[in-house]
C-alpha cells in the first residue's frame, strides 16, 4: 500500500510543469529562484553540523531562513526545482522544530503551520529533539533525529520585500513623478508669492512717498514770496 502511494505521488508531481524563473529583480541575485511571494536558494555545499542551528545559520547569513512550506503547490514546486535545477539530495531538512511547551511543530520563520505532508507514523513516538525532513522523491515529510553530523545542502527561503511585492516598476515611477511634481509646484508657488509680496510692498512705498511730498519745491516758494512782497509795495 505504501508503495502504491509513493508511485502515485511521483507520477502526480511528474505531471506538473512549473514555470520558475532563475532570477527576477525581486530576488537578491541570480542564484535565487522566485515562486509566488518568496525567493528560494539551495546552498549545495555539504557541511558538518552539531545542531540544526548550524544549518539555520547558513540561511540567515544570506538574509533568509530555513525552508517553510505552506501549500501543496509550494511543496510540488520545491520538488520540481530540486530535480531539474538544484539537483538536491533525497532528503532536505525542513525549517521546523518541535515545541515542547505546546507539543506542536513550528516553523523557524514564525509563519503559521497551515499545511503538512507527514507520512503515516506511529502515535506516541518521542518527539523531543525531532526534526523534519522533506523526501524529495515523494514529496512527503518525515520525522527524524536532529542530531545529524552533516547535511548535503541547505534549502533557504526569503519573503519578497513589501515594496517589491506590492509596487510594480510602473507604480514606483508614477509615485516618483507625483512627488517630483508636487515639489516643483510648491517651489513655484513660493516664488510667485515672494514676487507678488515684493511688488505689493514696492507699490505701497511709492504711494506713501508721493502722498507725503510737498506740492511745491523751494524755488516755487521763493517766487511766490517775492510776488507777494512786490504786490504789497504797490498797495
Amino acid at each position: 500500500m505504501s508503495k502504491c502511494h509513493d508511485s502515485s505521488s511521483e507520477k502526480g508531481h511528474e505531471g506538473r510543469r512549473w514555470r520558475w524563473t532563475s532570477w527576477k529583480p525581486d530576488c537578491p541575485s541570480s542564484t535565487w529562484v522566485q515562486f509566488q511571494d518568496s525567493c528560494y536558494i539551495f546552498l549545495q555545499e555539504a557541511i558538518k553540523v552539531e545542531s540544526i542551528e548550524d544549518v539555520r545559520n547558513q540561511c540567515t547569513d544570506h538574509g533568509a531562513d530555513m525552508i517553510s512550506i505552506h501549500n501543496e503547490e509550494e511543496n510540488a514546486f520545491i520538488l520540481d526545482t530540486l530535480k531539474k535545477q538544484w539537483k538536491g539530495p533525497d532528503d532536505i531538512l525542513l525549517g521546523m522544530f518541535f515545541d515542547t511547551d505546546d507539543s506542536s511543530f513550528k516553523w523557524f520563520d514564525k509563519s503559521n503551520m497551515t499545511f503538512d505532508k507527514w507520512t503515516d507514523q506511529e502515535d506516541g513516538e518521542d518527539l523531543v529533539d525531532t526534526c523534519a525532513f522533506l523526501h524529495t522523491k515523494t514529496g512527503e515529510w518525515k520525522k527524524g533525529n536532529c542530531e545529524v553530523s552533516s547535511v548535503e545542502g541547505t534549502l533557504c527561503k526569503a519573503a519578497i520585500p513589501y515594496e517589491k511585492k506590492y509596487l510594480s516598476d510602473n507604480h514606483i515611477l508614477i509615485s516618483a513623478l507625483v512627488i517630483a511634481s508636487t515639489v516643483i509646484l510648491t517651489v513655484l508657488g513660493a516664488i510667485i508669492w515672494f514676487l507678488y509680496k515684493r511688488n505689493l510692498d514696492a507699490g505701497f512705498t511709492t504711494v506713501f512717498s508721493t502722498a507725503t511730498q510737498s506740492p511745491y519745491n523751494d524755488d516755487c516758494v521763493l517766487v511766490v514770496a517775492e510776488e507777494n512782497e512786490y504786490a504789497v509795495q504797490f498797495d
